[in-house]
């Protein structure tokens, strides 16, 4: 985005626009050279800051002469803790589901759960205790989103992890 202070007006790449008596087309601001975007009085707007997760912050900007600032107000903390302890439960139910069938079929034919499963299951179970204790311990909306960034969930046993093919030739 460009701001042109003569004109005190705001144009974004890929639009149309005029300056004074002047008309520009759309892929004007794609085809100029940083020079001719000078010359006629245009500044690459400046941004300052940045919009955090929307879902712990009011996120809103101020746009003025030239400058965005991104102003992230946070929300009420009993509001994201019930939120994020809600995303935690729903986080465990979605790892946990799909091998609900062999707990089922384990109670009816009585044939065991192979014990990598069912300390796959507990350790799932664990996360989630250990994450709904600390989302409560938390004080600050920052220290929540630092807290739920962190939480580490297991992988089920059959999880095979992605090859990188990252440094080689």
């Amino acid at each position: 985005m460009f701001y042109n202070k003569q004109y005190n007006q705001y144009i974004t790449e890929g639009t149309a626009f005029t300056l004074g008596d002047v008309q520009y087309p759309a892929n004007f601001l794609n085809l100029s050279s940083a020079e001719e975007k000078t010359n006629i009085g245009l500044v690459e707007v400046i941004v300052v800051g940045s919009p955090q997760n929307e879902q712990f912050y009011w996120v809103s900007t101020t746009l003025e002469e030239g400058v965005m600032t991104y102003v992230n107000t946070p929300k009420d903390l009993a509001t994201v803790q019930e939120s994020a302890v809600a995303n935690v439960n729903t986080k465990a139910y979605t790892l946990l589901f799909p091998s609900d069938w062999m707990i089922v079929k384990a109670g009816e034919t009585g044939e065991p759960v192979a014990q990598n499963w069912k300390d796959y299951r507990s350790a799932v179970r664990t996360t989630a205790n250990l994450a709904r204790t600390g989302i409560a311990a938390c004080i600050t909306v920052d220290e929540l989103v630092a807290f739920v960034s962190g939480i580490q969930w297991p992988h089920d046993p059959n999880y095979v992890p992605p090859v990188t093919t990252e440094g080689t030739a």
